[in-house]
């Protein structure tokens, strides 16, 4: 198959809460946006690296290695995922997949064929802000139906919001919690300026830690440092 990475990484112990993985990064997005600190992969132009290639790479470390994290870029506007993603299954991984929601359909089939563990979906921010976030005009009304398809996962989805300042405050954090309800798992991301898309965003302080608890006091905290 013609299924290639821009890049891996061999081992990871934070992309996946209690798992040990091999992280495969996806080239492209169909986002662009502004504090984005992936932005090579996003605009990779390499041949990349052989899915076939890596799977053989990984087949003698099932012992410590419990599964692989697809991301990105953005793995769904990858039309070949799901064949992709049953050679994965097919070696014996577990899957968890990184996407930022805009192509339901694909999560739909994905979850349909039984191809992913687990999902993470990005929530930019609140709605009325998510073309300034996302750097495109993305139909909201895709974002919403994913948002549904995974609260129907009963647990093996979570959903991330990285608190970027002029983008994300207290009351967005709010309204999405409203949308994906009170019991989801939600994880608030610190905003790290270092490396973003846009000039303007590496010149802004994140959010610390107590206030950004204050906004949601059941969400988990992740990439923030006590003081800052």
């Amino acid at each position: 198959m013609r299924f290639r990475l821009a890049t891996w990484l061999s081992t990871s112990f934070v992309d996946w809460d209690g798992n040990i993985t091999a992280v495969f990064f996806t080239p492209g997005c169909n986002f662009r946006c502004p504090f984005c600190h992936n932005h090579e992969v996003v605009f990779y132009r390499g041949e990349g690296i052989p899915l076939e290639k890596v799977l053989d790479e990984l087949e003698g470390k099932k012992e410590w290695i419990d599964g692989i994290v697809i991301t990105g870029g953005e793995p769904t506007i990858h039309p070949d995922l799901p064949e992709a993603l049953e050679m994965i299954k097919k070696r014996g991984w577990k899957i968890k997949l990184d996407t930022n929601g805009s192509n339901p359909s694909m999560l739909k089939l994905l979850i349909e064929s039984d191809l992913v563990d687990f999902i993470a979906m990005d929530v930019k921010t609140s709605p009325s802000k998510y073309i300034k976030a996302a750097g495109v005009n993305i139909d909201v009304s895709l974002i919403l139906e994913s948002i549904e398809i995974l609260l129907s996962l009963n647990g093996r989805a979570e959903f991330r919001t990285t608190v970027v300042p002029t983008l994300v405050d207290a009351e967005d954090v709010r309204e999405i919690r409203k949308i994906i309800g009170p019991d989801s798992r939600y994880v608030l991301q610190s905003f790290v300026p270092q490396n973003a898309y846009s000039p303007f965003f590496r010149k802004l302080s994140p959010y610390g830690i107590e206030e950004v608890q204050s906004w949601d006091d059941k969400a988990v905290l992740r990439g923030f440092r006590e003081g800052s």
